[in-house]
């Protein structure tokens, strides 16, 4: 659980920082990894429902390491945002990039 905070893992962490608070990425924009470090990315595409004033985008500010929105303003439309995360899977023992658009 603790693998990016260990050596192994800080430089993963790393490229997702910037002045220790996540980096927003574009759409087409990807962490910069030296090649010693390339990683396979593995991409998921995440659609959030719900009723209207649930969380839906507090969640995503949250998982994006941003600020919540300090009052409810309805989200016009569908906002898309992109999210990595540097994981080391159990399983595999190697390092992956997952890399998370999040429809809200």
């Amino acid at each position: 659980p603790g693998w990016l905070l260990s050596s192994a893992g800080r430089p993963y962490l790393d490229s997702i920082l910037h002045k220790n608070q996540r980096r927003v990425f574009g759409l087409l924009e990807r962490p910069a990894l030296p090649p010693a470090l390339a990683v396979p990315t593995v991409a998921y595409k995440l659609f959030l429902a719900g009723r209207s004033g649930v969380g839906k985008t507090a969640l995503v500010a949250w998982l994006g390491g941003t600020p919540a929105p300090p009052a409810h303003h309805e989200t016009l439309g569908i906002e898309a945002t992109t999210l990595f995360w540097p994981a080391k899977p159990r399983a595999s023992g190697r390092p992956v990039l997952f890399q998370l658009h999040l429809w809200d």
